[in-house]
């Protein structure tokens, strides 16, 4: 005979799906990725778990990104943020789990990429 099988409930220690910016706050961290899109994104793809964004690692790129995922981290950490950088691309993953998914594939839905550079 065996013992019967509890899911563990992890919702008492996962951070809900939610993003704790101010309204005034979100529009101008919206701002600063549209921004950082139009000049150096290169390729938007879904994942299984969330999704990547890869950049061309253009002067300043970098320390930009990690800026805008410092604050990610901190208002969505329900979500993973990730930056790769090497001499030819910078590459951001975000990863979730449940709702996270859904909602991180919902995110940055908006964004330009940047014009190839002739």
């Amino acid at each position: 005979m065996t013992a019967a099988q509890v899911p563990a409930d992890d919702t008492t220690t996962s951070p809900p799906v939610a993003c704790s910016l101010t309204m005034e706050d979100l529009a101008g961290q919206a701002g600063r990725w549209a921004r950082l899109a139009a000049h150096a994104l290169t390729g938007h793809t879904r994942t299984a778990d969330g999704l990547r964004l890869d950049f061309r690692p253009d002067p300043g790129i970098e320390e930009e990104l990690r800026a805008l995922v410092a604050v990610e981290t901190r208002c969505c950490p329900w979500a993973t943020w990730t930056v790769r950088a090497s001499a030819t691309q910078l590459v951001l993953d975000v990863r979730a789990a449940g709702e996270g998914v859904t909602a991180l594939h919902g995110m940055f839905t908006g964004l330009r990429q940047a014009p190839v550079p002739r």
